[in-house]
């Protein structure tokens, strides 16, 4: 089997990659991200996520290597960032209480012995609830995300906060797209699943 490499150090990222039940090394990037708020967040994702895969290529000639990244937009296709404290995490979810805003997680598999690249972009939505500011500040004390773009985790207490959730593979949400990930290995001769 190919050696397919990770090209990430994300803790959720591995452990979604390891539901496929395929070998792999996680190795970080040898990239600088350059996030440029004027780029649409579908193209700014997808750009990510490829020169993160292809940052690691020298390194492994015969792996496929896999990039991927994420945006979180707000209703108005502005990027949101992580808010690195309790103040900011208040303003961030009080600014998007009762409205819809988008994850653009963007997807690359290099093969670096062929040179196929494939890259893509898949889409969620969430509506949050309408909310006060003690729920607000309720949640916040309870899971402290400021670490994370929207100051929400969604896959734990921050369901909490969803009114509505729309998209094609859930798995995007967290920040590896394993739907669209099982296409691009097996296009690349990885069956993900035997036959």
């Amino acid at each position: 089997m190919r050696t397919i490499v990770l090209a990430s150090t994300s803790p959720y990222r591995q452990q979604l990659l390891r539901q496929l039940d395929l070998p792999f090394i996680a190795v970080a990037p040898d990239y600088d991200e350059v996030m440029t708020p004027s780029v649409a967040p579908s193209l700014l994702v997808r750009h990510l996520a490829l020169g993160k895969a292809q940052s690691l290529a020298e390194k492994y000639p015969d792996a496929l290597i896999i990039g991927s990244d994420q945006v979180f937009a707000d209703s108005r296709e502005r990027p949101v960032g992580k808010a690195g404290s309790l103040e900011a995490a208040f303003q961030q979810l009080r600014q998007m209480a009762g409205k819809t805003h988008c994850f653009y997680t963007g997807l690359a598999v290099v093969d670096t012995k062929s040179g196929v690249v494939q890259a893509d972009v898949a889409t969620f939505s969430v509506t949050l609830r309408s909310l006060t500011d003690e729920q607000i500040y309720d949640y916040l004390q309870r899971e402290r995300p400021f670490d994370c773009a929207g100051s929400f985790k969604i896959e734990g207490l921050g369901i909490a906060l969803m009114a509505k959730m729309a998209g094609d593979d859930y798995n995007a949400l967290i920040g590896l797209p394993l739907m669209k990930l099982v296409d691009m290995l097996e296009l690349s001769g990885v069956k993900v699943l035997g036959g």
